[in-house]
């Protein structure tokens, strides 16, 4: 009879190997999107980009170091990878929210105004707001913001589902 291998299996990183390949072409899609596509990052998009670039190192090493780290921690950093990306997809969710009007956003990205004294004036061709209330791109009514959260909670499940595999099987 032969044995069927889990994909919770403590030795098998295929839940983690496949959030992390997730996310690596999730902020290289950011990035082409900015750099080739020639859409500007609010500042709200920008602050969306941190959970990846300190998840995405976290979950590599993890990923190196697979076999070599004790079940306990590697369990622990799984769980705080998935808890980055938890951030991220609140993050995006906020800005989601903002660009569909349910809450506002803060006043340095939505066009407010606020003052203005001459001072300022004198550097107003060296400053270009990208507003973050106002998508620049939507695909099936969903901004970028919105595809970040979605991404990420998807990120953050796999995660914790793997979590779990490595829990009950180092529990044998």
């Amino acid at each position: 009879m032969q044995r069927r291998i889990s994909p919770f299996a403590s030795q098998n990183p295929n839940l983690v190997n496949t959030a992390f390949i997730i996310g690596f072409f999730t902020i290289l899609g950011a990035w082409a999107f900015e750099l080739i596509g020639g859409y500007e990052p609010c500042r709200l998009c920008l602050t969306q980009r941190i959970p990846y670039y300190a998840g995405l190192p976290l979950i590599a090493l993890l990923l190196v170091f697979w076999k070599s780290i004790a079940p306990p921690l590697r369990i622990a950093i799984t769980i705080l990878s998935s808890a980055i990306f938890i951030w991220s997809a609140y993050l995006g969710s906020v800005h989601a929210g903002i660009e569909w009007g349910l809450w506002p956003g803060p006043s340095s990205c939505t066009g407010d105004g606020g003052t203005v004294n001459f001072s300022d004036l004198n550097s107003l061709d060296d400053v270009r707001i990208i507003p973050c209330d106002q998508p620049r791109f939507r695909f099936l009514g969903i901004s970028f913001a919105g595809y970040n959260a979605l991404i990420s909670a998807l990120i953050s499940l796999l995660l914790l589902r793997s979590a779990i595999g490595q829990y009950r099987s180092s529990e044998r």
